[in-house]
């Protein structure tokens, strides 16, 4: 057991139904019917293969598709295909979530076997509006039609997806209301490897915080300086934009202008309050790139023309991060420096990439378009640790207790 909750060295697997909840949700081709990336599927793999080694019958509950629109709903066929050619061993799939058919199928697995459940959000209770709208407890998700259909036909739970462990629904939370729970071997991996990052980095530590995602990038900083987990952070994208704006640098009114109609206001001023407590700490850019008929421009602050919004960090702040990136010995990465998907834009990231390939310390990366720089440049096998989830890693990083914990601490307490 590990922070309370059990892993799978605390269960006996053998010749019992287990339903495993894993996130493999990855982009699609609708064209071609196929999975355009399958890290998530990978990463997941260990603790199915273990569970059907020790002669568990492995019922998996997963999801694909966005879940704000229905339009984004796909079948978790392909998947089954793909773990089937990882674990070298058949992984059976039925178009049925909880049905007469999905039931049936379960209860006839033998040991060892493997059975893929379509898209659990086909099912309504496991929707984001379902989910918002309603606010069940755990106790209510219990007696939702998901969890009263299938759990009576096993006899543990294994929770695999701490990338959706920030989400409060049914498959992730209900199950572990009644049956006994555990986290898989990626869960266990990144819920300590982020714990360790939160209660004890090696230190000099780093954060470098970028991208867009304004909202989570600030109150995952104001946790770890107000808790003196991060030594110093390093700004790019809107992040570093917002600062420099909240300081009264001259960024260009482009930039000013996009923050103000996306609705950032409001994180200007929150921005005067970080920086007035924690200036030391908090590193911005020096200079700024932008694209101009199709090339780059990089200029110090001051220097960007007033129509036109800066896109990346400039150079001279490359190197100021790389320095010290380099010399920290916890780096924890979420977010890019700028536009990375066009090469006008993306030095600054590309630059900042290369210096976490570089460093000695140890990296831990997050996010979705962190995880996408790192596979553009070649980068994945030069990083300490990547993490598949983006808003539960950010989530627990503001210091919240995700309702899947919560959920899994409760199932440890029940008996086999």
């Amino acid at each position: 057991m590990r922070f309370g909750i059990k892993t799978l060295d605390d269960i006996q697997a053998e010749g019992r139904t287990v339903l495993c909840r894993v996130d493999i949700n990855q982009p699609v081709d609708r064209e071609k019917g196929a999975l355009k990336s399958i890290n998530r599927i990978e990463a997941c793999v260990p603790t199915i293969r273990e569970l059907s080694d020790k002669g568990a019958k492995v019922v998996l509950l997963a999801h694909q598709g966005s879940d704000i629109e229905y339009k984004n709903y796909y079948t978790t066929r392909p998947h089954a295909a793909v773990l089937t050619r990882l674990l070298g061993r058949e992984v059976k799939w039925i178009d049925d979530v909880c049905g007469p058919a999905a039931r049936a199928a379960i209860q006839e697995l033998q040991n060892g076997e493997i059975l893929l459940l379509d898209n659990v959000r086909f099912v309504a209770e496991e929707q984001t509006l379902f989910e918002m709208k309603l606010r069940l407890t755990h106790e209510q998700q219990a007696k939702t039609l998901l969890v009263e259909k299938l759990a009576p036909l096993a006899d543990l739970y294994v929770c695999d997806a701490f990338a959706a462990a920030h989400r409060d629904q049914p498959s992730l939370c209900g199950f572990e209301q009644v049956l006994p729970s555990c986290m898989g071997r990626l869960f266990e991996k990144e819920f300590c490897t982020v714990s360790q990052v939160m209660e004890e980095p090696v230190r000099p530590c780093v954060f470098v915080l970028g991208g867009a995602k304004i909202s989570d990038a600030f109150l995952m900083m104001k946790t770890v300086l107000d808790r003196g987990v991060a030594d110093r952070i390093l700004t790019g994208g809107l992040v570093g934009n917002i600062f420099l704006a909240a300081l009264g640098k001259e960024i260009g009114q482009g930039s000013v202008d996009f923050i103000m109609k996306s609705n950032y206001g409001e994180y200007i001023e929150k921005a005067k309050e970080l920086y007035a407590r924690y200036g030391e700490q908090i590193t911005l850019p020096v200079d700024l790139a932008w694209v101009e008929g199709g090339e780059r421009r990089e200029a110090a602050l001051g220097g960007v023309p007033a129509d036109i919004a800066a896109v990346d960090v400039g150079g001279e702040t490359a190197q100021i991060y790389r320095e010290a990136i380099l010399s920290a010995k916890t780096v924890f990465v979420n977010g890019p420096m700028g536009v990375f998907e066009q090469e006008p834009s993306e030095a600054g990231t590309k630059a900042v990439w290369q210096a976490l390939a570089d460093t000695e310390g140890h990296t831990v990366l997050g996010g979705g378009d962190s995880i996408t720089a790192t596979e553009k440049y070649g980068l994945t096998d030069k990083m300490g640790y990547i993490c598949t989830g983006g808003g539960a890693l950010i989530r627990f990083l503001t210091g919240e207790e995700l309702p899947v914990v919560k959920a899994l601490r409760h199932g440890a307490g029940l008996g086999q």
